[in-house]
């Protein structure tokens, strides 16, 4: 199986076949979810008779013997936790790709592969790093799909013994506490250190760090400013968690930086048409936009589709048959949303898909900020 990366997801979204249709199939294969690996395979009968019902006419027996096979002889669920197969028998094209997330069952028929689940899963998914520390340790950890993917530690032990006689005078005090302060300081500024040196040779989209008022106060001074604008909510697991109870945190971290990331961008484009001539909202006016190759970021709802028209020049349009850019005749498509995700990444824009944000669908629950 191939691995969910922006390159497999750009090689997905180049493949087209305008004869003969492509089947995109996302499976949720959870086992925390699912025991029995045959419910997986009831499931995909019950995605195969749903489909059938809007395409009668279309013979998919070949494709869905390959899925069926996949699922039942050549499933392996270590740390996979979703499936995505993509089948255009005709042309002997065949792709699964394993996902660490589960997954909206969903099988479809189009022109091209289903990619846009993909592209959500690579955004909200982007390696996270995580700091935990506290006046003498810190630990660094970088997340990715859930895993720890890099991990390091650092342990600057202070003096534990002060001059506590009864005849030591308060200067001599002061000057032990000062000392303590001090070499406190000293680590804060290494493990900031450490941090930006992993998020050179790692990277990571966000630091959240764990750590009292007083030291994360103390630590953020210490950042550099690369890292400074990439700190996300704090997590709330003491220096010496485990790791199972840090990934428990990080996930809650992750969902919060997503609704963030996903809020700028819609308040970007709640403001950008506020301006009138650097956004578009709509279907029809971010396909327009997409035909001329003026799309920068495409914002859109999780779950949305909507059939409509391509031709085979490239252009898409909701209302056909007529090709808005060339006058020919054009094909009706099933998801037209997914024709517009491929084109989209095909020619570099940003994919930003949205969970339940109202202010994207108030706008039509699509939206495009414009190169120019």
């Amino acid at each position: 199986m191939t691995v969910i990366t922006e390159a497999s997801i750009k090689e997905l979204a180049g493949f087209k076949s305008s004869d003969a249709p492509v089947l995109s199939c996302y499976l949720d294969v959870d086992g925390r979810k699912h025991v029995r690996p045959k419910e997986y395979l009831l499931e995909l009968e019950s995605l195969k008779k749903k489909l059938l019902v809007t395409h009668k006419d279309q013979d998919f027996s070949a494709d869905f013997a390959l899925m069926s096979e996949h699922v039942r002889t050549q499933l392996d669920r270590h740390g996979v936790r979703g499936i995505a197969m993509f089948s255009c028998a005709a042309k002997n094209y065949w792709k699964v790709i394993a996902l660490p997330v589960p997954v909206a069952n969903r099988l479809s028929a189009n022109q091209s592969p289903v990619v846009g689940p993909l592209e959500a899963i690579v955004h909200e998914l982007e390696p996270l790093g995580v700091l935990l520390v506290d006046r003498q340790r810190a630990r660094m950890f970088i997340f990715q799909f859930g895993e720890v993917v890099e991990r390091t530690e650092l342990f600057e032990p202070l003096p534990r013994e002060y001059d506590r006689r009864d005849d030591a005078s308060r200067g001599s005090r002061e000057r032990e506490q000062h000392h303590i302060d001090e070499l406190a300081q000293q680590h804060f500024r290494h493990s900031a250190e450490v941090v930006f040196r992993l998020f050179q040779e790692k990277g990571f989209g966000h630091l959240s760090i764990g750590a009292t008022d007083d030291v994360h106060a103390a630590l953020e001074h210490h950042l550099h400013p690369y890292l400074r604008e990439r700190l996300a909510p704090r997590i709330h697991v003491p220096v010496a968690a485990s790791e199972t109870d840090i990934a428990k945190a990080v996930f809650e971290i992750e969902h919060l930086v997503e609704i963030e990331r996903e809020q700028s961008m819609v308040s970007k484009l709640r403001d950008a048409l506020g301006a009138g001539s650097k956004a578009v909202a709509g279907l029809g006016a971010v396909l327009d936009r997409l035909n001329e190759r003026r799309v920068a970021t495409l914002l859109i709802s999780n779950g949305f589709e909507q059939s409509g028209w391509s031709c085979a020049c490239g252009a898409l349009a909701v209302k056909g048959p007529k090709c808005p850019v060339d006058g020919q005749e054009m094909s009706r498509v099933d998801d037209v949303v997914s024709d517009a995700v491929d084109v989209a990444l095909l020619e570099g824009a940003q994919i930003v898909t949205c969970e339940g944000n109202a202010d994207l669908d108030v706008h039509g629950r699509i939206g495009a900020l414009l190169r120019y």
